[in-house]
């Protein structure tokens, strides 16, 4: 008898929408973590752009637009069943490879790097390794899903060089951030698949080994591995006080705007080192400076709750996905959304090594706000589809 009424219950959601299982909560999370991102993009900005005579919206007007953009996207990536992303992993994989081989050779150098194309006509810039991210967690899922729950070795390499190719083309852009979140992708989603403990041991060593063999080859006279700025950055990060004084700037500006904000804040558009413009590219990789000393511990940890409660809605939905694929897409979401929200409100606070990631949906930049409005739609349509095969 409760079998009888357990399958007629079964049969019932299956016939259901998939609407009526889609977690509306994790959308709206998303949503106010962007909207408070245009906020302090526009605080962040008014007031240099207001100096040099320029439209104090600017920035702000176009972070609305990219979110806006990406708003529609997750929408239709949560509408759209997820299970047919893995029939189109392999050419998306292609395709992401051919953007990043094309950057090398037609990428504008912008800041010391090719990591973007120029959108004529409209100045618009496409960052393809933001969209790689995506890609190479599809591919990779669709790969591992195969695979799951006893994972040997040769899987494991092969897996490797799924990874290998496209870092590759990102360390040569140079885009050390990047390859260090496919890398926290990569481990969580193994770990979940089922990776023995021996091989990710020897995995990473072999990563700790290649990092020193990086800092040893770079101690000496000869060929490079990082560039100098890299260089600079992660000395910077072990030796504080490191000269010359430029490599440091950016972390001590952002830990005295952080800690001029103290447990309220200065208020909206009121921080000193912000309107001031201390410190450098503040609407991107180091917003969250201007939220800490604007809105101070009550409004940085408003932020973090918020990303632990996209987590928690990001896991669960991972443990009741109803097949591997959807499983590890979404671990491998989550990998992705902790690491850089760790990466980057780390390297701010110095715990971390200062490095080109993004505060996800918080970043001024169109491709990375794109990228991860479409990984919250994917996980939805997981979660919406825990009841069908």
């Amino acid at each position: 008898m409760i079998a009888r009424l357990l399958n007629r219950s079964q049969t019932r959601r299956e016939l259901q929408s998939p609407a009526w299982f889609a977690d509306y909560s994790l959308a709206l999370a998303a949503i106010a973590i962007a909207l408070l991102g245009v906020a302090m993009n526009y605080s962040s900005t008014w007031r240099s752009l207001s100096f040099e005579g320029g439209d104090p919206w600017t920035v702000a007007r176009r972070q609305a637009i990219f979110v806006g953009v990406g708003i529609v996207v997750m929408i239709i990536a949560a509408v759209v069943d997820y299970r047919v992303l893995r029939f189109y992993a392999t050419p998306a994989y292609l395709l992401a490879l051919g953007a990043l081989g094309g950057l090398l050779f037609w990428g504008p150098e912008i800041r010391n790097a090719r990591s973007w194309f120029v959108l004529p006509g409209v100045g618009f810039q496409v960052q393809p390794s933001e969209f790689a991210k995506l890609v190479v967690i599809v591919s990779l899922a669709a790969f591992v899903a195969s695979h799951e729950g006893y994972l040997r070795f040769d899987t494991l390499f092969n897996a490797g060089l799924l990874l290998v190719v496209p870092m590759s083309l990102i360390y040569l852009q140079p885009d050390l951030g990047t390859m260090l979140v496919f890398v926290a992708v990569a481990m969580g989603m193994l770990l979940v698949a089922g990776a023995q403990l021996r091989h990710i041991v020897v995995i990473s060593l072999t990563g700790i080994l290649a990092l020193v063999l990086v800092f040893s080859i770079d101690a000496f006279q000869g060929p490079r591995l990082l560039n100098e700025t890299q260089r600079n950055r992660l000395t910077a990060f072990l030796d504080q006080d490191f000269e010359p004084l430029e490599a440091s700037y950016n972390l001590r500006q952002s830990q005295i705007a952080i800690g001029a904000g103290g447990i309220w804040g200065q208020g909206w558009k009121q921080g000193t080192q912000t309107n001031l413009d201390l410190v450098p590219e503040q609407h991107n990789d180091f917003i969250f400076t201007a939220l800490g000393e604007e809105f101070g511990l009550v409004g940085g940890t408003l932020l973090l709750a918020l990303y632990a409660y996209m987590s928690v809605r990001i896991w669960q939905i991972a443990r009741v996905a109803s097949d591997p694929f959807g499983r590890l897409l979404t671990v491998g979401i989550l990998s992705m959304l902790l690491f850089q929200v760790f990466q980057n409100i780390g390297m701010t606070i110095g715990i971390m090594p200062i490095t080109g990631i993004p505060l996800p949906l918080m970043s001024h930049g169109g491709s990375g706000t794109v990228t991860a409005f479409a990984a919250v739609g994917i996980v939805i349509s997981v979660g919406a589809r825990r009841f069908t095969l």
